[in-house]
């Protein structure tokens, strides 16, 4: 896993320290990662960048959260895979999550070895 993918990872995540970890985590596929501080951010960077290729949705986040910005995103690119993230992982969280429009779904504390597999589910085909 270790090529140049040529993907374009989007990092919905509010706090620095959890972005740092997941950035590092898929430094090992080589896909140019964005960075985007709450929801709002979000859907500008996925307007703004072209070839998005998956996005990293923290659920939990200021000025707009991840349900928000997902169904944003997903109204204008169905296809576009997004993965849920958050730290409050009741079951009923996975249902909104997907409900939402999420495709796939990861409960904090977040494991690099998950991480990798479920991004290679939807990057890696």
């Amino acid at each position: 896993m270790s090529e140049n993918t040529g993907s374009k990872i989007l990092i919905a995540e509010d706090v620095e320290s959890n972005y740092l970890y997941l950035s590092a985590v898929l430094s090992k596929v080589r896909a140019k990662i964005f960075w985007a501080k709450n929801g709002k951010e979000a859907v500008d960077i996925f307007l703004n960048e072209d070839g998005i290729d998956l996005i990293l949705m923290d659920l939990q986040m200021p000025e707009m959260n991840g349900y928000e910005a997902t169904k944003i995103i997903k109204d204008i690119k169905p296809e576009l895979p997004i993965i849920a993230q958050t730290a409050f992982a009741m079951s009923d969280d996975r249902e909104k999550a997907l409900e939402a429009g999420c495709d796939d779904y990861l409960a904090k504390p977040i494991k690099s070895k998950d991480l990798l597999t479920i991004v290679g589910k939807y990057i890696f085909v």
